[in-house]
């Protein structure tokens, strides 16, 4: 069985790639980070905030995992606990209100599976943002840009857009976690990740997402000045659609039913 997929598992797990601030802080010169859930407390793994994108007043939401073992301690290893989600959606209320445009950047292995998320309701804080950003009336792009793992994915991932990057991963579970369901045995994690399809040219052709975002700079200034170009010209569009709850409806009751891969060329930043 070719490890090809896992291969790709293994890059979009690299402590070396960009996480959710640094997309943030090089798009956005003058991003204000707000905090809390106004309900129990501020969740590190999950950063939000307000600035401006290319003139544009833009919400931004992403999932951080940190750089050094101590942010990474800190910030629970990107794994969001249930009032991260819960920030996250009065963020995007938030942006609803004032007419703003969210950006999403996800990279987590999953939420944070522990007592206290569960005993402060992390399956109805995923749920509740699933059915919040579905009737969200305001323009949601979300960038997959390294593991985006079940759930905990999922729940910031109900945009009008949804890109990846190329070696980007996205999954209803590890592919550890399917190996040890199926076979008993983690080591047969190659060829789960085959089986399940995770990749970004898998989510392509599944028509799960739009775009393919090619690594080539990634981190550099050259990358996020393309990608911003990419961002932004599909924000205008975006912004001047008047069925803009129907579209994205209609997008996700498309989910099933795959177009041929030729048809959806592997746009992104060039």
């Amino acid at each position: 069985m070719s490890t090809q997929a896992y291969d790709i598992v293994k890059l979009a797990r690299s402590n070396k790639r960009p996480t959710g601030l640094d997309y943030i802080q090089n798009l956005c010169g003058d991003f204000l980070e707000l905090h809390g859930d106004r309900c129990y407390a501020d969740d590190a793994a999950i950063v939000g905030g307000v600035g401006h994108f290319r003139g544009i007043p833009v919400t931004f939401v992403a999932i951080e995992k940190g750089h050094s073992a101590k942010e990474r301690m800190s910030r629970f290893f990107g794994a969001p606990h249930p009032e991260g989600y819960r920030k996250a959606l009065r963020l995007m209320r938030q942006a609803e209100k004032f007419h703003r445009p969210v950006l999403c950047f996800v990279d987590t292995s999953g939420a944070y599976c522990g007592i206290g998320a569960e005993e402060r309701g992390q399956g109805q804080a995923i749920a509740e943002n699933l059915m919040g950003m579905m009737s969200l009336n305001t323009p949601v792009i979300t960038i997959l840009i390294g593991e985006g793992g079940s759930g905990g994915a999922l729940a910031l991932s109900v945009a009008d857009r949804v890109w990846m990057l190329e070696n980007a991963v996205y999954s209803v579970i590890s592919p550890e976690g399917c190996a040890s369901i199926l076979w008993k045995d983690a080591g047969k994690a190659d060829e789960a990740a085959q089986r399940l399809r995770l990749t970004a040219r898998d989510a392509l052709e599944l028509g799960i997402i739009e775009k393919i975002i090619p690594e080539r700079d990634l981190g550099q200034p050259a990358f996020y000045g393309l990608l911003a170009d990419r961002l932004e010209k599909e924000l205008h569009v975006l912004m001047g659609q008047e069925d803009l709850l129907q579209r994205r409806y209609a997008r996700f009751r498309a989910f099933g039913s795959p177009k041929p891969l030729e048809t959806q060329p592997l746009v992104g930043v060039k």
